[in-house]
């Protein structure tokens, strides 16, 4: 038997989902507390003496003009972001309907909707809900996950839009001051993703078994809906977002940057404010639907898998929780590890600030390892059995805990070989910079050149976890072991989202009209911040290789699967045919990239042709058109 008891499982889970969410409301409201009205701005500081006063001068503490300024193009991307996000909100609402009518159809059938219990599939001798029904919850769950998924990516987009014009207020303070109001945040996105995505897929296994009650395949089996729920929005998120923000990056760029020879920001670009929103609609809502996605499916393909081993026979409720429980782990450890950027140590200068991103990947997969290495003693029993193709296949507590651990670890390496190839501290990055010298042809092939050559070590180090962990528990291993390099999500997506913020930081700073020493300042965040981007989408796509091998694991247990004959023309075809699917799939999201990004050029080049004295500075750009532009091109393309 485990140490820890079925009800103290019960109370933790939800309380570190609560403490999660808690903390999030704790850090929006430190960030809230950075006024972006002039009169509170003034009245914010008191003068300690005269020295102080003379720095707020110099750096135009005191300007009114620039605190409504920010304000004022602050509420411009969020207006655009919020109003994107409903549009494609509103095409995702008609999707998941038709979905989860086609979900309820398919399971429904599976039995000719019958309503008569089925004899189960494992538990011999018992009998199991109705076909009927596990349709009816799996489809629940679905839009349960679908709509976590979204409210998650929404309330990102949010916080972010309100932090980015207080992280560019308070860089006139400092590097240390703006790192933290970015980082808390970011924070406060990650926090609320991983508790809320928790204490849902908990209240509603609780829910479902009310009605399952012994019956633990049905129940779980219905639980599946959720992961799908949650990555189904992720590929709108992903997409439309992606396609927003790059559409908008390309005709800001192209057209000002290149044509016309004014700065990156620059307010005198018509598409400056859509690539600012494009930051946020992209890189946040739908960086934050694509984690969450993977965080579920790896969770839910755990359940299945434990719901037909000795777990699920034997009723171990504690044992059956143990992805839950890494995961309600997982949050108390990033909670630390915050306050390490937070409130321990403080940035003094623009050196230190990607150190400090990197300290907190490695102090929060450093105390996992910990947390993992308790609960695994606590919540397992010394040896229990996990289903593994037909045999049930003796496991020892500790053989998990290498499992969740190898994720974990080789989540980190994937962060810092991303970091190495994305990072301008380093040679891979200042090859590619010197290709410059001859041209913008060498520069492509030398980048696309290092982009190739950046998945080598990742690759092995999924493919080693992966070895590892099949080896050890069989398909549950690595389900769990994508869960292990998960479990510091809240830690990832911190990172993640902070970067955006950066970034629209930098914009409005430049655009408020904001002096040189600002933009230098805002200019080291953002750096740090492209880079930590990718160890986000490093994450992501490391966990999503192990999350469908995990999905394949709990489909081929459940379906009672022994072998996949490689050989056979019909395996052969699906691995070449699935092969090619990502390249399908990148032409088109390309293509729409730039026939969105042609119609932006238009646009841009239109506005500098008609409007008088925009060069100058006298006239005024039309900024919402070039919104409605990108949100249109995006969501047609979609």
């Amino acid at each position: 038997m485990a140490i820890l008891s079925a009800l103290a499982t019960e109370v933790l889970i939800p309380v570190a989902g609560v403490i999660g969410i808690a903390f999030a409301v704790v850090q929006w409201v430190l960030v809230s507390r950075v006024k972006l009205s002039p009169a509170a701005a003034a009245a914010g500081g008191s003068k300690n003496d005269y020295g102080d006063y003379l720095i707020e001068e110099e750096e135009g503490l005191n300007d009114h003009n620039v605190v409504v300024k920010c304000a004022e193009i602050q509420n411009a991307i969020s207006e655009g972001a919020t109003s994107f996000l409903f549009t494609e909100y509103q095409y995702v609402g008609i999707f998941m309907s038709i979905f989860a009518v086609v979900i309820f159809l398919f399971l429904g059938s599976v039995e000719g909707f019958s309503t008569k219990s089925q004899p189960c599939t494992y538990s011999v001798g018992k009998y199991c809900k109705p076909a009927l029904f596990t349709a009816l919850f799996s489809t629940a769950s679905f839009l349960l996950g679908a709509i976590t998924s979204l409210v998650s990516g929404f309330l990102g987009m949010k916080i972010a839009t309100y932090a980015n014009a207080r992280t560019t207020l308070e860089a006139r303070k400092g590097v240390g001051k703006a790192f933290i109001t970015a980082f808390r945040s970011g924070a406060v996105m990650g926090f609320l993703l991983a508790s809320s995505g928790l204490v849902v897929l908990y209240i509603t296994i609780n829910v479902f078994k009310l009605y399952y009650g012994d019956d633990w395949e049905g129940l779980f089996e219905s639980i599946t809906g959720y992961g799908l729920g949650g990555s189904s929005m992720a590929l709108f998120g992903r997409v439309g977002g992606g396609i927003y923000t790059k559409a908008a990056d390309v005709g800001a760029d192209l057209v000002g940057k290149v044509e016309r020879n004014i700065p990156e920001d620059d307010p005198r670009n018509p598409a400056v404010i859509a690539d600012n929103v494009g930051d946020n609609v992209g890189d946040i809502a739908g960086m934050g639907s694509d984690l969450f996605g993977s965080y579920a499916e790896s969770s839910c393909a755990a359940l299945v898998v434990a719901s037909i081993s000795s777990f699920g026979i034997n009723h171990d409720f504690t044992g059956m929780c143990y992805p839950l429980l890494v995961s309600s782990v997982g949050i108390i450890v990033c909670l630390i590890t915050t306050l390490f950027a937070t409130d321990f140590f403080e940035i003094k200068a623009v050196k230190e600030i990607e150190p400090a991103l990197k300290k907190q990947l490695i102090i929060s997969t450093a105390l996992m390892t910990v947390g993992i290495a308790i609960i695994s003693w606590l919540a397992l029993p010394a040896k229990f059995t996990i289903f593994n193709f037909g045999t049930q296949k003796e496991v020892s507590n500790w053989g998990l805990f290498f499992c969740v651990a190898i994720g974990l670890w080789a989540g980190l390496i994937i962060g810092f070989v991303t970091e190495y190839y994305t990072s301008n501290a380093y040679s891979p990055v200042q090859d590619v910079a010197d290709s410059c010298r001859t041209g913008a042809a060498t520069n492509v092939i030398f980048g696309l050149a290092l982009g190739y050559k950046s998945v080598i070590i990742p690759i092995f180090a999924i493919a080693v976890s992966i070895y590892v962990s099949f080896s050890i528990a069989a398909m549950y291993g690595i389900a769990v072991a994508a869960l292990g390099m998960l479990s510091t999500i809240a830690t990832g997506l911190a990172i993640d989202a902070y970067g955006p913020i950066s970034d629209n930081a930098g914009g409005i700073a430049e655009m408020a009209g904001m002096s040189h020493r600002i933009r230098e300042r805002t200019d080291a965040l953002d750096a740090a911040g492209n880079t930590t981007a990718a160890i986000g989408k490093g994450f992501a796509i490391g966990s999503a290789a192990l999350v469908s091998l995990a999905l394949f694991g709990a489909f081929v247990s459940r379906a009672g699967v022994k072998v996949v004959d490689v050989l056979s023309p019909k395996v052969f075809i699906g691995l070449i045919v699935g092969a090619m699917l990502p390249y399908w799939f990148s032409a088109m999201t390309m293509k729409s990239v730039g026939s969105a990004a042609l119609k932006m050029v238009e646009e841009v080049r239109r506005q500098f042709n008609t409007i008088p004295g925009l060069m100058e500075g006298t006239g005024k750009p039309d900024y919402a058109t070039c919104v409605k532009i990108s949100t249109d091109a995006s969501i047609k393309e979609l």
